[in-house]
């Protein structure tokens, strides 16, 4: 059962909770009615995903445990993210994200979310945080051509087939997130895993299938023959991927 009490107003502009906790294989998602979170304990069980919005740009917490494969996943926005930890504790494939969001036709990829990690006290196997750029969309397929007309037997020849349209090129991957992490000097270098990279390009446009030519036809006096194809278009090209975001360590 999840629990969450919060010991002020979600409208203020600073929001106090006790606790907060995500069951396992399940998603929560903090209220967007406040930027700045403040909690003394939250736990993410084995599965579990606790979801930031876009608005919140500082979580403290005095204690986190996160559980096998659980995630905190940080919904990208403009502004960067300052989440400060007394003492975490992360267990087997626990993950911080704040990558960016896949592009589409309409909206461009958006980059990974610039994010501040600061941890007084780490207990973990490993430190994961994956803030790359999202990835650009797929172009345009092109458009098949039209198929050539049949002919008559008392008129023409039968009509060629339309070309294909060329496929339109990938869209931009979007940029990495520039990451800060404050770590105790103790806390091994080895340990700290950080992906920044930009997001992929879009994949090229397929390209247009070729119309076929008018079919041939036999007719009382001569045979009518049958149209020319089409050419097939050009296959897009693939998007540029994303610059790269930038990772800086800090000992406490």
């Amino acid at each position: 059962m999840r629990k969450v009490f919060f010991l002020a107003l979600l409208v203020s502009p600073i929001a106090l909770a006790e606790s907060v906790s995500v069951e396992t294989h399940s998603l929560l998602r903090l209220p967007n009615s406040t930027s700045v979170l403040q909690l003394e304990r939250l736990e993410v069980a084995d599965y579990g995903t606790l979801l930031i919005p876009a608005n919140i740009t500082q979580v403290t917490v005095d204690e986190l445990h996160l559980g096998r494969e659980a995630r905190i996943a940080i919904v990208p926005s403009a502004s960067a993210l300052q989440l400060q930890v007394r003492h975490a504790q992360l267990e087997h494939g626990s993950q911080i994200t704040s990558r960016g969001a896949p592009g589409t036709h309409e909206k461009p990829a958006k980059p990974g979310r610039d994010l501040t990690l600061r941890i007084t006290q780490l207990s973990a196997d490993e430190l994961s945080v994956d803030a790359r750029g999202g990835t650009g969309a797929q172009g345009y397929a092109g458009l098949d051509g039209a198929n050539g007309e049949d002919p008559g037997c008392t008129w023409g020849s039968a009509g060629r087939g339309a070309n294909g349209d060329n496929g339109g090129d990938g869209l931009p991957g979007a940029a990495g997130a520039a990451v800060r992490i404050e770590l105790p000097q103790d806390y091994p270098r080895e340990q700290i895993k950080v992906w920044v990279d930009g997001g992929a390009g879009g994949l090229p446009g397929v390209a247009g299938k070729p119309g076929k030519g008018g079919q041939s036809k036999g007719c009382l006096v001569y045979r009518a023959d049958g149209g020319e194809k089409g050419r097939p278009g050009l296959e897009g090209q693939s998007g540029p991927a994303g610059p790269a975001g930038s990772v800086t360590i800090q000992r406490l």
